[in-house]
């Protein structure tokens, strides 16, 4: 059996994260994988990767904020909102000269903060019970709900225009569930010339940065966090003694212990660093949410 830990790997472009999924089972020898967040296929960076039993632990990883960096190109829209999707139509090189830095301030700004998002018609999103992409591949016109996301930075880094397009180079660190695609597909309808994704790379999600992933190449050598040094960095830490460790692996309560919780979750660690498992406040006392297998450390 593979040791249970959570693997931070660097994507590279061309893969899916279900092929990212597949090598590292050959990797680790076992069945048990998942990941932390779909990445699209055109997309880089970072994904979280759980391995045997910590794959229960991506339950509290994948509604973290996340980082992306990307490359939006103003003047034309495509059927994907990214560069893998038909053209559908493109601007009038007068208009995208008209374009000008402050409207594309103004536009950023006003998808930053709490906006109310439509999602991409090819994301994951299911409906009724079918990926979404899947139903646009299949020719079906597919029109998603909006929802409510977070988009706390949105800057833009570097701007670059030619007479058939405008790129912006930016960063934006966003609530789950933010679709990049969706942020310049909205801001190139702002502006009255169409917009897409030419690049998009994850660089963090939640405590964990790509700059400590490795690449698909290196899996066999990678080093693995264990259950309890990744759920330390996601949640606060609950110290248990032995006796409270066998108590909340047997269901039972720690009794009028809720005070020791910073919030209502937290990871419960042993002295010798083994994962017990997530627990919350139920009242005044705390009971286990999750519970690792005794032999994660």
């Amino acid at each position: 059996m593979a040791t249970p830990g959570i693997l931070l790997v660097d994507k590279p472009g061309g893969l899916t994260s279900h092929d990212v999924v597949a090598r590292t089972r050959r990797a680790f020898g076992t069945r048990k994988v998942g990941h932390a967040g779909t990445l699209d296929p055109m997309a880089t960076g970072l994904l979280v990767i759980g391995i045997e039993g910590a794959t229960r632990l991506l339950t509290y990883i994948v509604g973290a904020d996340k980082t992306y960096e990307a490359t939006i190109r103003l003047g034309a829209a495509t059927s994907t909102d990214d560069a893998e999707g038909g053209i559908l139509h493109t601007a009038d090189p007068a208009a995208l000269v008209a374009v000008e830095d402050a409207a594309i301030d103004a536009g950023v700004a006003a998808l930053t903060g709490a906006i109310s998002q439509v999602p991409s018609a090819v994301s994951a999103i299911k409906v009724d019970g079918r990926r979404a992409y899947d139903r646009v591949r299949a020719g079906e016109k597919v029109v998603l709900e909006p929802r409510e996301v977070v988009v706390s930075r949105f800057d833009v880094l570097a701007r670059r225009r030619d007479d058939h397009a405008l790129d912006l180079d930016v960063v934006v660190d966003c609530s789950s569930g933010t679709y990049i695609r969706s942020l310049a597909r909205d801001l190139g309808a702002a502006l009255g010339v169409g917009g897409h994704l030419t690049a998009l790379r994850r660089t963090r999600v939640g405590p964990f940065d790509v700059r400590d992933a490795v690449s698909i190449d290196a899996l066999d050598t990678a080093p693995v966090l264990t259950p309890g040094e990744a759920a330390a960095r996601v949640l606060p830490v609950l110290p248990v003694t032995a006796d409270e460790a066998r108590d909340l692996r047997h269901g039972k309560r720690l009794a009028g212990q809720a005070v020791r919780l910073d919030g209502p979750l937290a990871a419960a660690i042993e002295d010798d660093g083994a994962l017990v498992g997530i627990v919350e406040k139920r009242g005044a006392d705390v009971k286990s949410a999750m519970n690792m297998p005794e032999v994660s450390r």
